[in-house]
């Protein structure tokens, strides 16, 4: 589904990205994991187009995209889910999962799937974004982009300062998605138990490298909780 080869990105005079390369193959999903400031969301924005490409590849369903805009991104099937979630706060639940739809026909109807793994949203369809809890916004934001419907689903720290009973909705809610086989994950993390659950590749950069990948069901002997915590 998703294919990258040899990407590189500079920041000024910084090598933020270093060759990195890596495949996803759909009805998985793959971690990404590492420390904070090693390049993970300037891959990510590379991946979306909010970022260009110094050097490198990026394929997608087969195509090359390495140049296209975003929003070409998004009609051909990549959803994201920033950091920091980017919900419109005065707008409703239901307007911010319209804002989702945005690449739809004016009269495509909300997903229903999208309630029955939050149900929280169809109960607070009239209320303002910004009026919601964070782990609610975090539901808000994955809604959004799965609202329609994805063939790749990159989502950037969604644990990141949410109480625990929602990242286990939200884990369940990644791991069902994927189960149905119709779409590729991104999830980068720094929650490993987080990252480790749900897993079927990981990958683990460090100073804008890749510097070990493998299967998720390896990652407690390849030791990437020990590498994570140097």
């Amino acid at each position: 589904m998703l294919k990258v080869e040899n990407l590189n990105q500079y920041y000024g005079g910084r090598h933020i990205l270093r060759d990195v390369s890596f495949s996803e193959p759909i009805g998985k999903v793959t971690t990404l994991l590492g420390r904070n400031g090693v390049g993970k969301t300037t891959l990510l924005k590379c991946l979306t187009g909010l970022v260009a490409v110094k050097t490198g590849s990026i394929s997608f369903s087969g195509k090359n995209i390495t140049q296209a805009p975003s929003h070409q991104r998004v009609a051909a099937g990549i959803g994201y889910v920033p950091q920091g979630r980017e919900i419109f706060p005065r707008l409703t639940v239901e307007e911010n999962l319209r804002m989702g739809l945005a690449t739809r026909p004016a009269n495509t109807p909300i997903p229903e799937r999208i309630f029955e793994m939050f149900p929280v949203l169809k109960q607070m369809l009239r209320r303002r974004g910004g009026d919601l809890s964070g782990g609610q916004q975090q539901q808000l934001a994955i809604g959004r982009a799965l609202a329609f419907g994805p063939r790749l689903l990159i989502l950037d720290e969604p644990t990141e300062g949410i109480q625990p009973s929602i990242i286990k909705d939200i884990e369940r809610a990644i791991r069902s998605l994927a189960q149905e086989g119709q779409m590729a994950i991104l999830l980068v993390e720094q929650y490993y138990d987080f990252a480790r659950a749900l897993a079927d590749h990981y990958l683990v950069m460090e100073r804008g490298e890749i510097i070990k990948q493998g299967e998720g069901c390896n990652m407690e002997n390849d030791g990437v909780r020990e590498t994570l915590s140097v």
